[in-house]
């Protein structure tokens, strides 16, 4: 959970005891650097690199929790679980809003949109220029869970609302927070708006390079933009793609290799190839009192339960092998009742991963990705090495539903690094992979980055489609 002001400020104390430089960012002590007059110039050098790197880091994650409590944050195209959250600009386009409250009351929660450019940060412009009717609305829809043996408040809402509307394509953050004080942030979640304006053409093809032919994808994307004014592709463009809705992993701001008229063409040999891991492990948490394959036991005499998973082994050296997977997605649903949202209990479930030898990676921390860990390898899916039992484990408090995750590893000394799935899963050419492609487009005028354009495919179909 972040300590992070939610107007995108950091909360910095700075204070002096006799020499020491004592400061604390987001209510946690960092470091003391202790002053004199000979390195004091270096020691505040010092300073402001560490917090210039936490911020840095902070503004890396827009998909964000900040408040206790809250758990199961799901936002999609209505009706599909397994699905980004975009809506087409003009359109009746709905998404669907879950989250659970574990605090026990019901409260007032708030939301709002932020307008944001490519890269999810702040565009330069008011909420009125970019949000038709009010600029904040209230969750009017909850519901307290029943049968569920954990007690929670159930919220939900089809977004957007007539009287709360984006008017302009490009990125948002949706803000939820409470009371309508945008200080008391619960948490933010990225959403899409799409004005349909390029034609986007995709495939996805093996590298040239002879030491990735069998273990990469690479994708080649073409643009259509007959209908733009586009003046300085460089400048005025960007091109966005994800693979398995992991931003962290993304590639932004490719720039094309090629310009033939209107069309932009985009082929190169470094920047879009991805590594094409394995297909997802996964775990079905849809009944807790019939035990599915993937669990080894469940303690029932604690509260809540306590569900252990079967032991996952490394498995980079084992032959590649398909099978239908969700690709990281996770679906919140039971067996053992009708409303799953309201209805379907927690649980703590542990998660363990086997690497080979019984020991460490040398310098590489491992961490569990997936929705369930907000598809992202940081604090909050990262493994601990336990050397008793020589395993990683990590523990979630998880909903009633099936899941879907990986094993990755991040050098520890690049923390800015993209996760890599070599060591724990291995990368095969023929692995299934979706993949998310985005183009961004700039009027020499404009004051924010218009999303004009999405493709979506798959590695086994070959080519794009939405």
């Amino acid at each position: 959970m972040s300590n992070e002001n939610p107007n995108g400020m950091i909360l910095v104390k700075i204070r002096m005891v006799e020499q020491t430089l004592c400061f604390s960012i987001a209510n946690k002590s960092l470091c003391i650097i202790t002053l004199s007059s000979f390195h004091m110039k270096q020691q505040l050098i010092l300073f402001f690199f560490l917090f210039s790197s936490y911020c840095v880091t902070a503004q890396r994650d827009p998909d964000r929790i900040y408040m206790e409590g809250i758990q199961t944050i799901k936002l999609f195209q209505q009706n599909d679980q397994q699905s980004v959250p975009l809506i087409r600009l003009g359109s009746n386009d709905l998404l669907e809003l879950h989250f659970d409250d574990l605090s026990g009351v019901v409260r007032n929660f708030f939301y709002t949109y932020e307008l944001c450019n490519a890269d999810w940060k702040p565009a330069l412009l008011n909420p009125f220029d970019y949000i038709k009717g009010f600029t904040q609305n209230r969750l009017a829809q909850y519901r307290m869970s029943s049968i569920a043996m954990t007690k929670y408040i159930h919220y939900q809402a089809l977004l957007p609302e007539r009287n709360c509307m984006p008017i302009k394509s490009g990125n948002y953050l949706l803000k939820v927070f409470l009371n309508g004080d945008t200080s008391k942030l619960a948490f933010t979640k990225r959403i899409m708006v799409v004005d349909d304006k390029v034609n986007i053409g995709a495939r996805i093809s093996q590298p040239f390079n002879s030491s990735q032919i069998r273990t990469h994808q690479k994708i080649q994307v073409t643009v259509g933009t007959k209908d733009l004014n586009i003046m300085s592709p460089q400048q005025q463009t960007k091109l966005v793609i994800l693979q398995n809705n992991r931003w962290g992993d993304a590639a932004f701001n490719l720039q094309p290799s090629f310009i033939r008229g209107n069309t932009l063409e985009y082929n190169g040999e470094q920047d879009a190839v991805f590594p094409a891991g394995k297909e997802f492990r996964w775990a079905d948490l849809r009944s807790f009192r019939f035990e599915s394959d993937r669990i080894e036991s469940v303690d029932r005499s604690s509260f809540p339960n306590h569900i252990y998973i079967r032991p996952d082994l490394q498995r980079n050296d084992l032959r590649y092998a398909f099978f239908n997977d969700r690709n990281g997605w996770n679906e919140i649903s039971t067996t053992e009742s009708i409303n799953p949202w309201w209805q379907g209990d927690y649980a703590k479930v542990e998660f363990t991963f086997v690497p080979s030898g019984g020991r460490p990676y040398l310098d590489k921390d491992v961490f569990l990705v997936g929705e369930m860990t907000g598809n992202q390898a940081g604090d909050s899916s990262k493994m601990e090495f336990n050397t008793e039992k020589a395993v990683y484990k990590k523990t979630l408090f998880l909903k009633q539903g099936y899941y879907s995750y990986q094993y990755l590893t991040k050098d520890i000394r690049d923390r800015f690094g993209k996760a890599d799935p070599s060591f724990t899963e291995g990368n095969y050419w023929e692995t299934e992979n979706e993949y998310l492609v985005l183009f961004y487009f700039r009027p020499f005028s404009g004051r924010h980055d218009e999303l004009l354009g999405i493709t979506r495919l798959n590695s086994r179909n070959f080519g794009s489609g939405f």
